[in-house]
């Protein structure tokens, strides 16, 4: 299913490369997942970054909840764009 089918206005995107990447904390038990959106439009591909981290993390945790249904999937939120109507935008914590 799209996003634009899960997200209401939000439109379809001719996307060229989405990565996703993992850094995994084994010794505090965490899975960090980033998702990298690039298009070559005049618009952000935030919204298919962030659905396509949670569907990611949805998928881990479908995967290990034989083993523990005690997970959460928590902080998921934009580190960086680029380009856009909006401009640059960068996390700070």
């Amino acid at each position: 299913m799209n996003q634009f089918k899960l997200i209401p206005l939000c439109h379809p995107l001719m996307i060229n490369k989405v990565n996703i990447d993992f850094d995994v904390d084994r010794a505090n038990c965490l899975i960090y997942a980033y998702c990298t959106v690039k298009c070559n439009g005049k618009t952000g591909v935030e919204m298919e970054a962030l659905t396509g981290v949670n569907v990611c993390l949805l998928t881990i945790y479908d995967m290990c909840k034989a083993v523990s249904k005690d997970m959460e999937i928590k902080n998921v939120h934009l580190v960086s764009k680029s380009g856009g109507k909006s401009g640059d935008f960068v996390w700070k914590e």
